[in-house]
């Protein structure tokens, strides 16, 4: 029993449910047009299953890194190495294990995507060691990081994606990072506690979240559009029909916001995770995607019949 609980805990200091953040990666095998080439699937999933160990790697170095702070946290105490579960030592040797793992996967794909990877590791230790300490760039390098992804995911199966959906992802992102912020204000309600958990947190207010999280979201949906329309992205799929599904988005989105500054989640991950609603919502979006990327040209001409 004792053995398989240290495997446990070792397992929960990866945080496998952060995982789920990965898919973005493959968002430029939908849009690249690539889901009918087996060999642009097994490169994609390579590049997941190595931003998976590169995160978790990312993740150990952050929990070292904030080891106190997590003590002091109601939900972060009971990670492992808050919890005096796992020794520092042992966490630094799983971290370096787990990077050798994401930068041998993804060489096997290409030196391309190790150079992603590499770039990514070397952000995230940044991050962790300095630059989450400042307010705004903490949430930046968080968008940034998840731009990396979708990089990476393109460069694995060496297809050009269009910058608009690259700042739409940006932006999003954004959101997402400032609604975590209200989120953990909503957790930390003593300022106090607040300060010792993130040095950043002292200069957010819930005014000014609301309005970045407003902000955010206006430019993520607006810069979707733009997508959507763009030449480039018409000629491509034969069809403008992706800005129909703008209610799909815009619901997300607002769910989304509705529910961490409810605190109605203690992360934002458990949106992901548990939401149905939310679930439902970014399923049939992908759905309706991957419908215009493959059959575009097809629907529009089905349409153009009918008129």
């Amino acid at each position: 029993m004792a053995s398989r609980s240290a495997v446990a805990d070792y397992l929960k200091l990866a945080r496998p449910h952060n995982w789920i953040k990965n898919v973005v990666v493959l968002m430029p095998i939908i849009f690249g047009m690539s889901m009918h080439i087996p060999s642009a699937w097994l490169h994609s999933i390579a590049a997941v299953i190595a931003f998976c160990f590169v995160s978790s790697f990312a993740y150990i170095l952050n929990d070292i890194r904030d080891l106190e702070a997590d003590r002091r946290h109601p939900v972060k105490r009971t990670r492992p190495l808050a919890a005096g579960k796992i020794s520092v030592k042992d966490a630094l040797i799983e971290a370096v294990i787990l990077m050798i793992f994401a930068a041998a996967i993804s060489l096997a794909v290409s030196p391309a995507l190790l150079a992603m990877i590499i770039l990514y590791a070397v952000l995230q230790v940044a991050y962790s060691l300095l630059l989450k300490n400042f307010v705004l760039i903490d949430v930046i390098v968080i968008a940034i990081g998840f731009v990396l992804r979708a990089v990476a995911g393109a460069v694995a199966i060496s297809v050009q994606i269009s910058p608009w959906l690259f700042i739409c992802l940006f932006t999003i992102c954004l959101f997402m990072g400032f609604c975590k912020r209200y989120n953990e204000m909503m957790t930390l309600a003593n300022g106090k506690d607040a300060h010792y958990h993130r040095a950043t947190l002292i200069e957010y207010t819930p005014d000014l979240l609301t309005h970045l999280i407003s902000t955010s979201a206006g430019i993520a949906i607006i810069t979707f559009l733009l997508y959507s329309i763009s030449e480039r992205t018409t000629a491509a799929f034969g069809t403008n029909y992706l800005v129909y599904s703008l209610p799909f988005v815009v619901y997300g989105i607002f769910r989304f916001a509705l529910l961490s500054m409810k605190g109605a989640y203690s992360d934002p991950t458990d949106i992901m995770l548990k939401d149905r609603p939310f679930q439902a919502t970014v399923m049939l979006w992908i759905i309706f995607a991957a419908i215009i990327t493959l059959y575009g040209k097809e629907i529009a001409a089905w349409f153009r019949q009918l008129m």
